[in-house]
């Protein structure tokens, strides 16, 4: 199969070509591996090549995507024999003894592994720049992010090096760079993708596996493969009525969505992000549905303060790991995670108890929208994506985090009122995802609108936990309304 040929196909039909006998899945294959060839070098997308034993590996007979290509993120979605570095050079050892469910059920479905793509380090920031791999590159424009800290998989999937790459979401990171690349990309609801075998609930709850795509029947059929709950997980969630690859085929009811595009957190929001969702809104309209401005009522900064708390407890823990399993040192961590490692160990224990508890009172506001609307819509990101670098640590502040970390000084930050800042320069670009994730809801960024300067954005539908169906029936609705698939042949001849 030419390079050229393969770019025009999802995942579910290069797995129809295959079972039909219509080309080999080693021609498909290779064909991926000569699209890396071409783009990554300029990406930066794939930390982890895995080409030759993508050659080797035996697809799973008579299964959903026997056959066909996918990466996986560098973070949490383990392979057994392969290094899982979560972008750090403190992990760099970290080889998994067994494969995560999310790698098992992959595998089962035929998927066939190319490697890994890049993350920031501990998938902490919405971009995808670390020390260990250097910088990952938006393919829509080379000089911008592609967003974090699935960026690698954003970065691989919109160039077409695979039409489907494994991404996860603690914080908007399946959103912001599928909002970024142009690309679908749904964070399912907590508990309705297995965490397992390592972790229960991983960021206690905050963060999910699922998968970044070019069209929404990929990111249906995925879900499907990895759904339900396996052996030792906390809880298990009722499944859909029927496959979710069947679900959004049926035209979605008349909804009733509420509209809202100023920042949770009152940081400025850019207009071409708000252009996007007035413009959706309109779509929305015309197809039938009913639409009026409406926002859940909660307070933002409380909200940024506990989303960051679940940082510091999460970053602190693993950075310990780090140094007990792997003998990994201080330098071997970037200064921003050790600034953060830092004020997780003297966070108080009832802070962080008290912050995760209040969680419930964003998912119980939430709640009380969800009587009155069936979603939201909103942007996915405030900004357009930063240029490679920009978001870096000002050199002043590098030295005041390193003062900071050489008095130890973290019980004096946490009562200096700086956390409250130091939340609103992390989240100022991205301030819309977080709420789905502390309340555990399903929610998704759709491709909708690009800017005169050809750069995506995305908008964003967030609905009642379990409800992934009608999601996904909206984003084929929008997807056949305004169609984006072709945008991706415009990629191609640019990079």
């Amino acid at each position: 199969m030419k390079q050229s040929e393969y770019l025009r196909y999802d995942a579910v039909a290069l797995a129809d070509l295959i079972r039909r006998g219509e080309v080999a899945a080693s021609e498909i294959c290779e064909a991926a591996i000569e699209r890396a060839a071409t783009v990554n070098g300029k990406l930066n997308a794939i930390c982890h090549p895995q080409f030759s034993d993508a050659l080797s590996q035996a697809p799973t007979p008579d299964s959903t995507f026997s056959g066909v290509p996918m990466l996986l993120k560098d973070l949490a979605q383990e392979q057994q024999g392969q290094p899982c570095t979560y972008g750090s050079r403190g992990l760099k050892k970290n080889i998994a003894s067994r494969d995560s469910e999310f790698v098992r059920r992959a595998r089962a479905a035929g998927l066939i592994f190319l490697g890994r793509t890049a993350t920031p380090e501990f998938g902490l920031k919405a971009v995808t720049e670390s020390k260990l791999w250097g910088a990952c590159r938006n393919p829509w424009d080379t000089d911008r992010t592609p967003g974090g800290s699935s960026g690698g998989s954003g970065a691989a999937v919109a160039a077409g090096i695979v039409p489907m790459a494994g991404a996860n979401d603690g914080g908007g990171s399946i959103r912001i760079p599928a909002a970024y690349n142009g690309l679908f990309g749904l964070k399912p609801s907590r508990g309705r993708i297995s965490s397992g075998p390592s972790v229960g609930e991983a960021w206690t709850g905050a963060s999910t596996d699922h998968v970044v795509t070019r069209t929404v029947r990929d990111s249906a059929a995925m879900l499907d493969v990895l759904a339900g709950p396996a052996v030792g997980d906390p809880f298990a969630i009722a499944p859909p009525a029927a496959p979710y690859a069947e679900l959004m085929q049926r035209a979605p009811r008349r909804l009733k969505i509420g509209v809202f595009t100023s920042s949770p957190y009152e940081t400025d929001v850019a207009r071409e992000c708000v252009d996007a969702v007035e413009e959706t809104a309109r779509t929305l309209e015309n197809l039938g549905h009913r639409v009026e401005y409406a926002r859940p009522e909660f307070d933002g900064m409380a909200l940024a303060r506990c989303y960051l708390g679940l940082y510091f407890g999460e970053v602190s823990t693993l950075i310990e790991r780090a140094k007990a399993e792997f003998g990994a040192r201080d330098d071997d961590f970037e200064l921003d995670t050790r600034l953060i490692g830092m004020l997780g160990r003297t966070m108080p224990l009832p802070d962080y108890v008290r912050r995760r508890q209040q969680w419930n009172d964003f998912a119980r506001a939430l709640g009380a929208f969800f009587e009155g609307y069936d979603m939201y819509l909103c942007p996915t990101a405030g900004q357009l994506p930063a240029k490679i670098g920009e978001l870096d640590t000002p050199s002043h502040l590098q030295v005041a985090a390193r003062l900071m970390l050489l008095l130890k000084a973290g019980k004096l930050v946490h009562r200096s009122g700086q956390v409250d800042q130091m939340a609103m320069e992390s989240l100022a670009r991205t301030p819309f995802t977080q709420l789905a994730n502390l309340t555990g809801t399903p929610a998704m960024s759709v491709p909708l609108t690009w800017t005169a300067a050809g750069l995506p954005v995305g908008v964003q539908f967030g609905a009642p936990h379990g409800d992934e169906g009608t999601l996904l029936q909206l984003a084929a609705q929008l997807e056949e309304a305004n169609p984006w698939f072709g945008r991706y042949e415009l990629l191609e001849a640019m990079i």
